[in-house]
C-alpha cells in the first residue's frame, strides 16, 4: 500500500530522570535497572482530550460490516462522537472494511474527511497480532500485518497503532503457545518483533503502542521491562486501566503513566462485568501527576449475562470521566515528570512520603493476593451477542 503522506513525528522522548525512581524514595522499594524506563518529556500543562474507542460499539460495528443488520459504521460513529462532545475516535482496524486486509485509500480518505469536518481527531487505531507463539512464521506474518497497518494509520492521521504482547488465541496463554520457552525467551521474541514494527513506525511517523492485556503483560514491571528491551522511541506502553492483574492496579497505572503514549480507560480496574468501579478521580490524579498530555480513549465493554447498550453506557462513562477531569484540574505534574536529564542533576536530597510518585507493582512470581475484588476467571474473549473484551 503506497501512501504519499508528509511524515511527521508525534512524540519526542527525552533522557529524563526515570520517574519510577521516585517510587524507591517515596515507598522504600528497590527498582531493578531492567524495569526502569525513560519518561516522555512533555511541555506545558496537562491537556487531556476524551476519545472513544470504537470497540465500545463492537457488536453494532460487526453487524454493519458482516451484513447482520443495520448496525453502525465507523463513519457514522464519527457523527456520534461529535454529538456527544468527544474530541477523538480510536478507529480500531477490525472495523474497517475487509480487515485483516488493508482498506482502500478511498475509504480511509472518506473516514478522515468526515472526522475533520466533525472536528474529531483520530486518536489511534489498532490491530490483532500474536507474538508469543513459538511459530516463527506466525510472528513474522504478524510483523508484516502491523507494518501494512502502520501505513493505513499514517494515511488516516492516527499517531498511534495499538498492538499486543499478550496471546490473542482463544483459550490459550503465552505458556501454552510458546512451546516450553522461558519468559525471557518469549520477551526476546516479542521485543524483536516490536522493534521491526517500530522501525516501520518511524518511517511513517506512527508510534507502536503496546497494550497490557492480562496475559504476558500482567503488571507494570512486565510492561516496562518489555518496552525497555525494545529500546525505540517509536514504541511505548499503552495503559489499559482494566487489565493489570496485581494487588493494586492503581500502582501499576502510576508506574507506567510517565511513559504512556496512550490509554484505554475502562469502567472497572478488575475486568468487564465487575461491580468494582474505576475511581476516576484517583486515576486522573495519577494521569495529571505524570504530566501526560493527549487523548484518553474510553472503552465500555459488555459482559456475559448482562445487558449492554453502548448508546447508554458510553455517554454515561463519558460524563463521569469529563467530571473527573474537571475535578482534578488544579493538580500539577509531579516534579519528576519535568526534571532535566539525570546526568545533569544530583539525586534529590530527600522525598516526602506525601509526594505520590509512581509505584512499581509486584512481579508475577511474587504477587500478593489482590486487595480489590476481582472475577475468579478472565471473561471470555468473545461473545456472539456482545464480545466482553477486546480479542
Amino acid at each position: 500500500m503506497t501512501i504519499p503522506l508528509p511524515r511527521r513525528g508525534f512524540l519526542v522522548r527525552s533522557l529524563a530522570l526515570p520517574a519510577l525512581a521516585s517510587a524507591s524514595a517515596n515507598f522504600g522499594l528497590a527498582l531493578s535497572p531492567a524495569i526502569a524506563a525513560e519518561p516522555v518529556k512533555r511541555l506545558g500543562d496537562p491537556r487531556l482530550k476524551i476519545a472513544l474507542n470504537a470497540y465500545s460499539f463492537s457488536k453494532l460495528l460487526n453487524d454493519n460490516i458482516k451484513g447482520r443488520g443495520r448496525g453502525i459504521s465507523l463513519v457514522e460513529l464519527v457523527d456520534f462522537c461529535a454529538k456527544q462532545g468527544f474530541e477523538g475516535l480510536d478507529a480500531t482496524g477490525y472495523f474497517l472494511p475487509g480487515y485483516p486486509a488493508v482498506p482502500t485509500n478511498a475509504y480511509v480518505d472518506e473516514l478522515k474527511r468526515r472526522a475533520a469536518d466533525a472536528g474529531i481527531g483520530i486518536s489511534g487505531t489498532g490491530v490483532r497480532n500474536n507474538f508469543t507463539t513459538a511459530d516463527k512464521a506466525v510472528r513474522a506474518a504478524a510483523v508484516e500485518h502491523i507494518k501494512q497497518w502502520v501505513e493505513v494509520a499514517a494515511r488516516l492521521g492516527a499517531p498511534i497503532i495499538r498492538v499486543f504482547a499478550d496471546t490473542q488465541m482463544r483459550d490459550q496463554t503465552w505458556e501454552t503457545v510458546s512451546g516450553g520457552a522461558t519468559r525471557d525467551q518469549v520477551e526476546a521474541w516479542i521485543a524483536d518483533c516490536l522493534r521491526q514494527c517500530a522501525d516501520a513506525g518511524q518511517k511513517f511517523g506512527v508510534i507502536i503502542g503496546v497494550q497490557n492485556h492480562g496475559d504476558f503483560l500482567k503488571t507494570s514491571a512486565d510492561q516496562l521491562s518489555l518496552v525497555r528491551r525494545v529500546d525505540s522511541k517509536w514504541c511505548g506502553p499503552i495503559v489499559d486501566t482494566g487489565y493489570y492483574k496485581s494487588a493494586d492496579p492503581y500502582q501499576d497505572i502510576a508506574a507506567v503513566a510517565p511513559q504512556a503514549v496512550n490509554w484505554q480507560i475502562k469502567e472497572s480496574p478488575v475486568g468487564a462485568g465487575s461491580d468494582v468501579r474505576t475511581d476516576l478521580k484517583r486515576l486522573l490524579t495519577i494521569i495529571r501527576q505524570s504530566g501526560y498530555r493527549g487523548y484518553l480513549p474510553i472503552e465500555t465493554l459488555s459482559a456475559r449475562g448482562q445487558d449492554y447498550d453502548p448508546y447508554r453506557a458510553v455517554p454515561r462513562f463519558f460524563t463521569e470521566l469529563r467530571d473527573a477531569i474537571a475535578a482534578t484540574a488544579s493538580i500539577e505534574p509531579s516534579a519528576t515528570s519535568e526534571q532535566p536529564p539525570a546526568s545533569s542533576m544530583p539525586a534529590p536530597p530527600g522525598s516526602s512520603a506525601a509526594s505520590p510518585g509512581p509505584v512499581p507493582a509486584s512481579t508475577p512470581s511474587a504477587m500478593p493476593e489482590p486487595s480489590v475484588p476481582r472475577r475468579t476467571r478472565k471473561p471470555p474473549n468473545k461473545n456472539k451477542r456482545n464480545p466482553p473484551a477486546e480479542p
